[in-house]
C-alpha cells in the first residue's frame, strides 16, 4: 500500500482531500523499528509525530528500579508524539516497540505547516486529545476508586470497546495488564483466572471473545452460558453486563 493510501486510512487524515493527502504523503518518511527498540525517551526534545502503519508500541513510564508503567498501547493507525509539538516540552514518556513495526514520521516543521494549510487536521487531533483525556480521567477513577478486580474488568471493557465491543485483539499478558493498571502479576493472574471460572470470560490460546456483551435474561451468569472467551493474543467477553457490574458501570 503507497503511503497516501495508509495514510488516508488513518482516522486523523481521513477527512483530508485526495491532493492534501499527496501532500503529506511526500513530507512523511518511513522507519522501521524492530521488537524491543526505543523509539522515543521521556524527556528528549519532541521533534516530530509518528503514526502507526503495522505493529504495536507501548507509551511507557520506567521508575529507576525498572518497573513499567503502560500508559497506553498504540496500533495501525494510532498516532503519538503530538503533545510536545504542540506544547514545546520534552517527552512525557518512553515508546517502546512491542513486536516489530513500521511508522511513519512527519518533522515539526511538516507538522506545523499542514496544521496552518490543513485545518481538518487540526479538528481531528483535538478530537483525539480529548478522547484521551476522557481516558486518563477514567484510569484515575478506577485507581482511585475500584479494587483490582474491578480495574481488569474496566481494562477488558475499555479494550474490547476499540474494537468490536467483543472482542480484544491486542496482545495482553496478565503481566501487561498489571503494568496497565497498578498491580501485581499474581492479582490479575488469580483475578482473570476468577472470571473464567464464572464464565464471565473465556481465555483461549490465541483470542479472547466477548460473547455475550450484554444478556438482559435473568439466568445470564448461571453456569454454562458462554459470556467471554479469552486466549494468548485475544479476549472474548462473554458477559459484558456482569463484567460492567465489577467495574462500576451502569
Amino acid at each position: 500500500m503507497s503511503v497516501a493510501a495508509t495514510l488516508s486510512s488513518v482516522p486523523l487524515f481521513s477527512h483530508l482531500r485526495e491532493g492534501d493527502i499527496e501532500q503529506l504523503s511526500r513530507a512523511a518518511h518511513e522507519r522501521s523499528y524492530p521488537k524491543g527498540s526505543v523509539i522515543l525517551f521521556e524527556n528528549d526534545p519532541g521533534d516530530a509525530l509518528y503514526v502507526v502503519l503495522s505493529g504495536q508500541v507501548k507509551v511507557v513510564l520506567i521508575a529507576e528500579d525498572g518497573r513499567e508503567v503502560i500508559l497506553s498501547i498504540r496500533s495501525e493507525g494510532d498516532f503519538f508524539g503530538e503533545m510536545s509539538l504542540i506544547d514545546d516540552e520534552p517527552r512525557s514518556a518512553h515508546v517502546i516497540a512491542m513486536e516489530d513495526s513500521k511508522l511513519l514520521v512527519l518533522r515539526r516543521e511538516d507538522f506545523n505547516r499542514s496544521l496552518r494549510e490543513m485545518p481538518q487536521i487540526a479538528a481531528g487531533l483535538l478530537r483525539s486529545m480529548c478522547k484521551r483525556l476522557r481516558q486518563a480521567d477514567n484510569k484515575i477513577g478506577s485507581l482511585v476508586l475500584l479494587d483490582v478486580p474491578g480495574r481488569v474488568a474496566r481494562l477488558l471493557l475499555e479494550m474490547a470497546d476499540e474494537n468490536d465491543g467483543e472482542c480484544i485483539t491486542q496482545r495482553l499478558t496478565h503481566h501487561m495488564i498489571a503494568q496497565m493498571i497498578g498491580s501485581s502479576r499474581e492479582t490479575v493472574s488469580r483475578t482473570m483466572r476468577d472470571l473464567v471460572a464464572q464464565e464471565i470470560i473465556e481465555v483461549t490460546r490465541r483470542t479472547i471473545t466477548i460473547q455475550n456483551r450484554r444478556d438482559p435474561t435473568p439466568d445470564a451468569a448461571k453456569p454454562g452460558r458462554n459470556m467471554i472467551e479469552v486466549s494468548r493474543r485475544v479476549i472474548l467477553i462473554r458477559n459484558r453486563e456482569a463484567l460492567e457490574t465489577s467495574a462500576g458501570i451502569g
